[in-house]
């Protein structure tokens, strides 16, 4: 079963040693000296499409847009975004216990409907995959990035979060428009059991979707998560793309919804933090106590939560 969650050509220089020459030497014949390696030709990635150079302007003037109205922040909140023990309890099961949509009749729906905890019991094996047009220099920061931030959640959820370069059951893929639109062969080959019509639904975004998590798990009462894909929009300017990987890796981890109650949070709609907060790594702490049972649904968990919540706050109300 599925759910949806919405929302460097390396260049070496060889070092060249000059030695004195000494004028009494006798100089080698020139086919003496062996001859020097043919270059190795590096392949030239593509060049986006017209409509991914549009598309890429966009996002350039929404990210300018955001700065400019002071959203996008990096700092992980403060003094002036204060939230207590009750506000953790409320947002945890916003975001974790209520689903935001599920797949039915072939598309995704709007349930906002109660459902039962659910995070990984395995090691999480996270795989990074480019489109052919993505930049070098793109990939080089985008696996970067993303090394210390899997270190980052390992640490808060104690769960083993690593980068992996194969058999990956949580797939990342940085995709153009148009590399996006012809994923569905490497969908398939990542889960053979997904259908037309749940990959249909990945690969047609709209320009409003910037990027997207969905997870999935079998239908058997144990709540386990047992994949996870993610599309991150390659047009993306660094912010934008560097938000995106926060919010939809820490979303394929368990909190599945956004809530706008929220703050400070990347778990919110409105775009005021870029990267995830102290908020929201409590959160993240919370969700993977073993206090909590998969399974847990609002009403079962709250008195847990409460506990946690006390603990992580000292008891601040």
């Amino acid at each position: 079963m599925w759910r949806g969650v919405r929302h460097l050509g390396l260049v070496t220089a060889g070092a060249l040693a000059l030695a004195g020459c000494d004028p009494l030497a006798t100089s080698p014949r020139p086919e003496a000296r062996g001859s020097l390696p043919a270059p190795v030709a590096v392949p030239e990635r593509p060049q986006p499409s017209a409509r991914s150079v549009e598309l890429a302007e966009y996002y350039r003037a929404v990210q300018a847009n955001l700065l400019t109205q002071g959203l996008l922040r990096k700092d992980g909140g403060g003094p002036d975004t204060p939230f207590s023990q009750r506000d953790l309890v409320e947002n945890f099961i916003q975001t974790a216990l209520i689903g935001e949509f599920t797949f039915a009749n072939g598309r995704f729906v709007d349930t906002s409907s109660e459902q039962g905890l659910r995070r990984w019991r395995k090691p999480i094996r996270l795989g990074l995959d480019f489109g052919d047009s993505v930049t070098d220099m793109a990939r080089a920061d985008t696996t970067a990035t993303v090394t210390r931030y899997l270190a980052r959640l390992s640490r808060i959820t104690d769960h083993p979060i690593t980068l992996a370069r194969e058999n990956p059951n949580f797939l990342v893929a940085v995709l153009t428009i148009d590399e996006i639109e012809s994923y569905g062969p490497d969908l398939r080959a990542f889960n053979p059991d997904i259908s037309p019509e749940f990959s249909a639904q990945i690969l047609t975004l709209d320009r409003l979707t910037d990027c997207i998590v969905y997870t999935f798990e079998d239908d058997d009462p144990r709540y386990e998560t047992k994949g996870a894909v993610s599309i991150i929009r390659a047009e993306h300017p660094k912010l934008l793309r560097d938000k995106c990987l926060h919010e939809e890796i820490a979303q394929g981890l368990g909190l599945t919804n956004d809530s706008p109650a929220a703050r400070p949070s990347i778990f919110n709609d409105d775009d005021e933090f870029a990267l995830l907060t102290r908020h929201d790594e409590l959160l993240l702490q919370m969700l993977y106590d073993a206090r909590l049972t998969p399974g847990m649904r609002p009403d079962a968990a709250r008195p847990v939560l409460e506990v946690i919540a006390s603990e992580l706050l000292g008891g601040e109300s």
